[in-house]
């Protein structure tokens, strides 16, 4: 599926970013954020890069964001993740009004 035609859904822009940083070997913090949401988004038809897993993607997320955001890292977390989850659903329902 290209994610690219999904520009309309919520948090496509994180997910088309971590798509192509995965792709290139970026461990950007979208890329982490794609690899927590990767078997999901294979479930959905995305093509998520098989790549060496990042270990623990999201002890390694929290991390990233501690370092970037200090004491807002659990606020930034949370939104990331509430994104991803937004683009998953809003992907689903896509998929179900398409079939």
């Amino acid at each position: 599926m290209d994610v690219n035609a999904l520009t309309a859904l919520p948090g496509a822009d994180l997910v088309r970013t971590g798509l192509h940083d995965l792709e290139h070997g970026v461990q950007s913090t979208e890329a982490i954020l794609v690899q927590i949401g990767a078997p999901k988004l294979r479930s959905l038809g995305v093509d998520v890069p098989t790549v060496t897993s990042i270990e623990s993607p999201e002890h390694r997320l929290y991390a990233r964001l501690e370092e970037d955001s200090g004491a807002a890292a659990h606020s930034r977390y949370n939104a990331l993740i509430r994104r991803l989850v937004s683009f998953e659903r809003a992907l689903a329902c896509a998929r179900s009004t398409t079939r």
